[in-house]
């Protein structure tokens, strides 16, 4: 099986910038690499996450692009995000890809044993920003892989934390919540049923499963996916116990509704005055900008643990990915390599609230501004900030939980199970995806 990487690493580097290291020489292959393309060339472009939010700058960045390449034209074509890793699947199977394509972290492992993937590592290395780019985070990257090659150039990261409202919190006379004593206490107060006010949404519609395992982890305090005897903790007793609290506040709590929310229901709901509170990551303060106004909501962290821990999904990446079928290899390069050059990345992570994998772009003045970007910094150079490191590596990963997890939340939130059947039943789909994927890689040392 795969070591686990020093997870801790990826974030601490990044805050403290010691990685840093000059450009490398360019050679002779470099050149040719970076020469103008003299022959008109079409690269599509396929963003997995399209939206409102996110389709605008990608045109500003597409047509900054093309302004400096113009023999070259991308093709944009937004999937949503619920339908998105199908469409690709099916791509994959009649074999009609995109040349360029948005890769999430959770993806790569699947599609590297699909062999669908190009391998970036000759043109990374011939890169002038290859250093600038996080060297924890790259080799993170690699260690989700059998053969520890390149295949996602990371753009951006996220972090997990809770919007409140702060003008209902103030008005209630209640802090934020800093322990889930205290996010439980808050849910309840901030309720009122006859104002069709909420405490919180809980996701139960696509994107729940990822959403309630980061939560799980964070309120039991495991920093290992596996036991000693390499069993799945995703039903420790602890997880068990977080859930039946957790699934307890919804209709009593959280509206009906959110047995079908998915990101834009759930985050709409905070948005539009109908929760006092919602669990996402600082990549929705773009949308949370456009609704509500600066007094009127703030980021917090994830309660801590018991023993005062913050717990964290180490690998909460997003980048981008070019297919082997892809006829124009270089020009794809060449996309890809500008939309995570520090320029890219400054603008796109400003605009959208994410964190930039570029070092330049943490030391801008942008990045140290923004209240959520200044929690970000504030809780990655906490000492009581631990990581977990979930099994992406296992091709399967992200179909356990699309095929195991949603549905097995709502199962719980229409009593059609318990919280311990679902539990059991995900934890047993991640333990076989573990024993023939350590079966696969047995096979591979002795052949």
């Amino acid at each position: 099986m795969l070591q686990k990487t020093a997870t801790n690493l990826v974030f601490v580097c990044i805050i403290s910038g010691l990685l840093l290291a000059g450009c490398g020489q360019k050679d002779a292959t470099a050149i040719v690499v970076q020469e103008e393309v003299r022959e008109k060339v079409n690269i599509v472009f396929w963003d997995e996450n399209t939206g409102t939010d996110r389709t605008p700058y990608y045109r500003v960045l597409i047509k900054r692009f093309e302004e400096q390449n113009p023999n070259i034209h991308i093709e944009y074509i937004g999937l949503p995000k619920i339908s998105a890793k199908q469409k690709i699947d099916t791509a994959i199977a009649v074999n009609d890809l995109p040349d360029v394509c948005g890769v999430p972290t959770s993806w790569v492992a699947d599609f590297a044993a699909q062999n669908v993937l190009l391998d970036l590592d000759t043109f990374f290395d011939q890169w002038d920003e290859k250093n600038k780019l996080s060297p924890s985070i790259i080799q993170s990257n690699r260690d989700m892989v059998l053969d520890k090659r390149l295949y996602q150039l990371p753009n951006t990261m996220n972090m997990e934390i809770l919007w409140y409202r702060t003008d209902w919190l103030k008005e209630a006379g209640i802090k934020p919540p800093e322990n889930w004593n205290d996010f439980f206490f808050t849910v309840e107060k901030m309720t009122d049923k006859d104002k069709k006010k909420y405490g919180f949404t809980i996701r139960g519609g696509d994107g729940a499963a990822i959403q309630l395992l980061r939560m799980m982890f964070a309120y039991s305090g495991l920093t290992n996916f596996w036991d000693e005897d390499g069993k799945c903790q995703i039903n420790h007793p602890k997880h068990i116990e977080f859930v039946k609290k957790y699934m307890s506040l919804y209709k009593k709590y959280t509206p009906m509704s959110d047995i079908t929310n998915g990101y834009k229901e759930m985050i709409a709901a905070f948005d539009t005055g109908t929760v006092a509170m919602v669990q996402h990551n600082i990549g929705s303060y773009s949308q949370h900008n456009k609704f509500l106004k600066p007094e009127q909501y703030a980021p917090v962290p994830l309660p801590k643990t018991v023993d005062g821990r913050f717990i964290q999904e180490s690998g909460n990446t997003n980048g981008y990915g070019i297919f082997k079928t892809t006829k124009h290899p270089k020009e794809a390069w060449r996309f890809v390599s500008f939309l995570c050059s520090q320029a890219s990345q400054s603008y796109w992570n400003q605009s959208i609230g994410q964190v930039p994998t570029h070092l330049d772009s943490l030391k801008e003045p942008w990045a140290k501004e923004l209240p959520h970007m200044q929690l970000v910094l504030q809780m990655l150079s906490n000492p009581n900030l631990k990581f977990y490191q979930p099994p992406m590596y296992l091709p399967e990963y992200r179909s356990i939980f699309d095929q195991i997890g949603d549905p097995g939340i709502q199962a719980v939130m229409t009593n059609k199970k318990s919280v311990e059947e679902f539990l059991n039943e995900w934890a047993a789909a991640f333990e076989k995806s573990k024993k023939k994927y350590d079966k696969y890689v047995t096979d591979k040392k002795n052949s």
